[in-house]
């Protein structure tokens, strides 16, 4: 098995461990957070085991607002905490509309640099965008370098209907790891602007995978 030497190993082992115990032993409904707005929620273990690590954080102090849509820049970050690699060096991607002093300028000139985003090619990030749920099939296959669908066609309609085969392969790929199982048994909603909840669940899964292939090689 490839081994994986940009992740850092403790942290996902210990967040491996977390997510273990999350499984045997789920959070009691009073569990500890600043969140008020997640009791309840279907991705309440994800939102809760990641911040509890200092990978994501919500909108507000008190509100982590897991049903409103994602942004690119925020995606970026969170992505770059659950790797472990904010302190990577990166030089500048030169991006029109994120400048060095951008909250996320880090994150995304880190993912660019791994060739994990790359822009919409007019020489802007949209940093402050909705992130579609293919998208982040993209981000998430590449930054997490799971091994890419083969697939020219899927189970869900809609995303055979898509002309771009790396974006069928992507998503394809959560699917096989067990990431994603789409909006309905039959559609993704590729074009469906994802949630902040459920982008805490797609990489509470990831990192579940990517630990457990780290831990295995040791």
């Amino acid at each position: 098995m490839k081994k994986r030497v940009s992740i850092n190993r403790l942290m996902l082992l210990v967040i491996t461990l977390t997510i273990t115990l999350t499984i045997v032993f789920p959070f009691k409904t009073d569990a500890k957070t600043p969140f008020t707005d997640i009791k309840g929620n279907d991705h309440y273990n994800a939102i809760v085991t990641l911040y509890e690590s200092g990978i994501i954080f919500g909108r507000t102090s008190q509100e982590y607002k897991p049903s409103a849509t994602i942004t690119r820049g925020e995606t970026a970050q969170f992505i770059v905490n659950a790797l472990g690699i904010n302190n990577e060096e990166a030089k500048n991607p030169g991006y029109k509309d994120v400048s060095t002093s951008h909250p996320y300028y880090k994150a995304i000139a880190i993912l660019t640099k791994r060739g994990v985003v790359g822009g919409y090619g007019n020489g802007k990030y949209g940093p402050n965008d909705s992130l579609t749920r293919s998208q982040a099939a993209t981000m998430i296959t590449k930054a997490f370098e799971l091994k890419a669908s083969r697939a020219t066609k899927t189970k869900f309609t809609d995303v055979n209907k898509l002309t771009d085969p790396n974006a069928i392969s992507y998503i394809q790929t959560l699917v096989d790891y067990g990431i994603t199982v789409g909006t309905t048994k039959t559609t993704f909603s590729p074009w469906m602007k994802l949630t902040r909840g459920h982008l805490a669940t797609f990489l509470y899964r990831a990192i579940e995978i990517d630990a457990l292939e780290v831990v295995g090689i040791e």
